[in-house]
């Protein structure tokens, strides 16, 4: 943890007076674990996925609902994307923290690049990844895992999101 906090302190600020810190890796990886160790509020990506098709899109989300208006001073903040009823619900406010944390497929974008001063890819094996993920989500991820899994490597090849991180970490 201390060489995150380290890189985190040398790190510029590059969204308004924030420090975006965006934890990307695929599912089950550990990124929600990490980020909950790590000091400052959290963002989950998972709640502005518009549903199992919508990586892509939830990527534009956040650079307009949260990055574009943290680095202009403005309104930050997200609509919940409600699973049970597939549509947007109710507006999240985000004041402009010193540090977002921001984890989930999708957080360290190409487009969210300008605004992030931290990029850290956090990745285990795939077996291990599998089980977590249905264990935490249960039979609602299963039948969607492999249509989730083929975003998440056209994402990742697209805006080589590995290859571009500040820190690489292995989970087991």
């Amino acid at each position: 943890m201390e060489e995150i906090a380290q890189r985190v302190r040398a790190a510029p600020v590059r969204a308004g007076d924030t420090k975006i810190v965006a934890i990307d890796g695929p599912s089950g990886s550990g990124k929600t674990t990490l980020a909950g160790r790590l000091p400052g509020p959290v963002m989950h990506m998972e709640d502005i996925y518009p549903g199992w098709d919508g990586l892509r899109d939830s990527i534009r989300r956040l650079v307009e609902w949260v990055l574009e208006p943290l680095a202009a001073g403005g309104r930050a903040g997200w609509r919940r994307y409600d699973w049970e009823h597939e549509r947007y619900a109710e507006w999240h406010d985000l004041p402009a923290p010193r540090t977002l944390m921001i984890e989930g497929v999708g957080a360290g974008a190409l487009a969210a690049e300008p605004y992030v001063s931290v990029l850290i890819w956090v990745d285990a094996p795939l077996s291990l990844r599998r089980h977590r993920a249905l264990a935490r989500d249960g039979e609602t991820y299963r039948p969607h895992w492999d249509r989730w899994a083929r975003q998440e490597r056209e994402y990742f090849a697209g805006d080589r999101v590995r290859e571009r991180a500040d820190l690489l970490i292995g989970s087991r």
